[in-house]
């Protein structure tokens, strides 16, 4: 096929040929199919350093200050978004009245369900590939297939460690979660938002507690999220306890370490091989090599308006379940109009 043109926006952390989490820049260029025509920043030095750092890769890249415009002249098959998501739900529809086929959003997608909602019509008829990077880790699609082809029986339920705010990062583990379960529906969530009273006014922290919860699924089974996780001062990485008829799945540190244990054995822990963790993050290349495929073919990624909409709306449902005093809020949420805000993102206005 031809090489689909891409345009890029929010470009602050694609400045380095250093494959890394975010840098949509390498794993663009690790891509053939793919082409970088423009890119709109609002800083005139980020867009610099950006086409210095790629002028033997993409040398006629356009630049520009307007996204509107970029998007109006340029007419790219791609976009590759990665700004603040204040900016996300205005940005998906204008490249969509464009003429894009296919668009990668980095998270968090949006900052309220009202905006959620614009996003997932505006996506309709277009592939949306919403980065969240564990769907194409491979030590993740390990773990799921295992769970899929029975190692722990049917699942009964999972329970996740460590989250760090609801919204922002949250997005991650409610993915996450919800793949290890096999991708069935939620249906009701029960939780707290962080107790933050005794935190300085002024603490990042309260723009996007952490939390603890209860996901129901369409299924019956049940999925607890505990509160930050913080150990001896820092943050625990994600991690994951998956309980099933047959026994249980101990998925540590990101996945970097995964042990499974049995009834039949239970002073045993047996190490389960998984593929390990990269530098190069070949989950980026992944992501855009599912983008272009599901535009060759029609089809959708494996990270696409469903799931968005899933990781998305759980982070929103806590806080609805927490000013009810922990009732159970069935899903869809009727009250979309619940804003939490933005952590910073670069040079993009606030």
């Amino acid at each position: 096929m031809e090489k689909l043109t891409v345009a890029v926006a929010g470009c602050h952390r694609m400045v380095t040929r250093t494959a890394g989490s975010h840098n949509f820049g390498a794993a663009l260029q690790a891509v053939a199919e793919t082409d970088v025509v423009a890119v709109f920043d609002f800083d005139s030095a980020t867009r610099d350093e950006f086409t210095t750092c790629w002028e033997d890769v993409w040398p006629d890249v356009v630049t520009y200050d307007d996204y509107e415009q970029m998007m109006t002249v340029v007419q790219p098959d791609l976009l590759c978004l990665a700004t603040r998501q204040t900016m996300h739900a205005d940005q998906i529809e204008i490249a969509v009245q464009s003429g894009v086929k296919g668009i990668l959003c980095d998270k968090p997608l949006v900052t309220s369900l009202a905006e959620m909602d614009r996003v997932l019509s505006a996506c309709r008829d277009v592939p949306l590939l919403f980065a969240l990077d564990r769907r194409w880790f491979d030590r993740y699609r390990t773990i799921r297939r295992l769970i899929a082809e029975g190692l722990v029986g049917d699942v009964t339920s999972i329970v996740s460690y460590g989250l760090s705010n609801l919204i922002n990062h949250g997005c991650h583990w409610y993915d996450s979660l919800l793949a290890l379960a096999g991708d069935v529906e939620p249906i009701w969530v029960s939780g707290f938002v962080e107790d933050l009273s005794d935190e300085p006014a002024d603490s990042r922290r309260r723009i996007d507690p952490s939390g603890r919860a209860q996901i129901g699924l369409d299924n019956g089974v049940v999925l607890y999220i505990t509160a930050d996780g913080k150990y001896a001062g820092q943050g625990l990485p994600m991690s994951f306890e998956v309980v099933g008829q047959k026994g249980r799945l101990f998925v540590l540190n990101d996945a970097n370490q995964t042990y499974h244990w049995t009834p039949e054995e239970p002073l045993q822990m047996k190490t389960v091989e998984v593929p390990p963790a990269t530098e190069s993050w070949a989950a980026g290349p992944a992501m855009v090599t599912d983008l272009v495929a599901a535009v060759a073919n029609g089809k959708r990624t494996a990270c696409d308006v469903d799931q968005a909409r899933r990781a998305t709306e759980i982070g929103f449902a806590i806080h609805q379940s927490s000013a009810a005093n922990g009732s159970r809020i069935d899903l869809p949420v009727t009250d979309r109009s619940l804003r939490i805000g933005s952590f910073p993102w670069g040079n993009e206005p606030t």
